[in-house]
């Protein structure tokens, strides 16, 4: 049986899965350049680059841990 999904790894998949998406829209409306646009050019791809792992690591970081029944699999004669 295999064990469930942590719930860190869920809510780091979904803000990545969030992020993604939004830097997609931001990708599709590059016509608007008032989004960056106080940013200098060589900066914009780095932080873009950088800003999905960064929030997929404080959702893992913050969600809660998913408890186990950690058992001794010496105990089990494994």
């Amino acid at each position: 049986m295999a064990a469930p999904i942590e719930s860190k790894v869920t809510a780091a998949t979904v803000m990545t899965f969030v992020v993604g998406l939004a830097v997609a829209v931001l990708n599709a409306v590059q016509a608007d350049a008032s989004l960056l646009g106080p940013l200098p050019s060589w900066l914009q791809a780095p932080l873009l680059a950088l800003v999905p792992p960064a929030l997929a690591f404080l959702a893992g970081y913050r969600a809660r841990h998913t408890p186990r029944d950690v058992a001794d699999p010496l105990a089990k004669g494994v």
